[in-house]
C-alpha cells in the first residue's frame, strides 16, 4: 500500500518506528501539501464571497487560476511522499549487492542522485507553491487569514525539510560539479522560502494586530 493511502494515525505511526523511511523527505512533500491544502481552503472560503464577485473580472479569474496552479502543485507534492521513500529504498537496495558486483559502485550512486533529486523537486515545488500564496493573501476571505499563515508556515518548512534531504545525500555523490550545482539550488531555496515566507506572516501579524 502507498503512504497516500494510509490513514492520517496509519502514517504517523510508520514514521513513528523504527523504520528509517518514511522519514524526512516524505515528511517534507506531506508537510507542503498540507500547507498549500490550507491556502486553497482559504480560496474555497472566498470565491463565493460577495467581496469577491465585486472585484474586476481580471483578478477573479487571477484567483482562480493561482488555485488551480496550487492544486496541480499538491498533486505533484502528493506524488513525491511516495517517490522520496521509494528513492530511499533503492540507496539501501543498491548498498546490499555484493561488493564483487562490479557495478555496485556505479548502482549506489545512481540510487543516491535520485535521493538528491527528489527532495529537490519538492523544493522546488514547494517554493512555487509559496510564490503563490501572496496573491490569495491580498484577494482571500480575511477570517481566515490565520490559516495562510500556518500554511506559509507549512509549505516554507517543507522547502527547508527538502533542502535538508539533499544535503544529508551530497557526500554519496563523486562528481564536484553535480555536488556544486545543488548546494547553489539549496541556497536559493532557502534565501527565497525564507524572504516569502517573512513577507507573508508580517502581513498576517499586522492584519491580526
Amino acid at each position: 500500500m502507498k503512504l497516500i493511502d494510509l490513514t492520517v494515525k496509519h502514517f504517523l505511526d510508520e514514521v513513528d518506528s523504527s523504520s528509517p523511511a518514511p522519514g524526512g523527505g516524505s515528511s517534507s512533500a506531506l508537510i507542503s501539501a498540507l500547507g498549500i491544502s490550507l491556502a486553497r481552503m482559504v480560496g474555497h472560503l472566498t470565491v463565493t464571497k460577495k467581496k469577491f464577485l465585486n472585484l474586476e473580472p481580471e483578478i477573479q479569474t487571477q484567483f482562480n487560476e493561482t488555485l488551480n496552479a496550487l492544486e496541480q502543485l499538491k498533486i505533484q507534492l502528493t506524488q513525491l511522499i511516495d517517490l522520496d521513500t521509494d528513492a530511499y529504498n533503492k540507496i539501501v537496495t543498491a548498498y546490499r549487492l555484493p561488493k564483487t558486483d562490479e557495478l555496485r559502485k556505479q548502482k549506489i550512486e545512481d540510487a543516491t542522485l535520485g535521493a538528491i533529486e527528489v527532495p529537490e523537486q519538492i523544493g522546488l515545488l514547494s517554493l512555487e507553491a509559496l510564490k503563490h500564496l501572496s496573491f490569495v493573501l491580498a484577494y482571500g476571505n480575511q477570517s481566515a487569514i490565520s490559516d495562510m499563515g500556518v500554511s506559509a508556515l507549512s509549505i516554507a518548512t517543507g522547502v527547508e525539510g527538502a533542502v535538508l534531504n539533499v544535503l544529508i545525500n551530497l557526500p554519496g555523490l563523486s562528481n564536484e560539479t553535480l555536488i556544486e550545482q545543488f548546494k547553489a539550488t539549496t541556497q536559493t531555496l532557502l534565501k527565497e522560502a525564507h524572504a516569502l515566507r517573512e513577507n507573508i506572516l508580517a502581513l498576517v501579524y499586522q492584519a491580526l494586530s
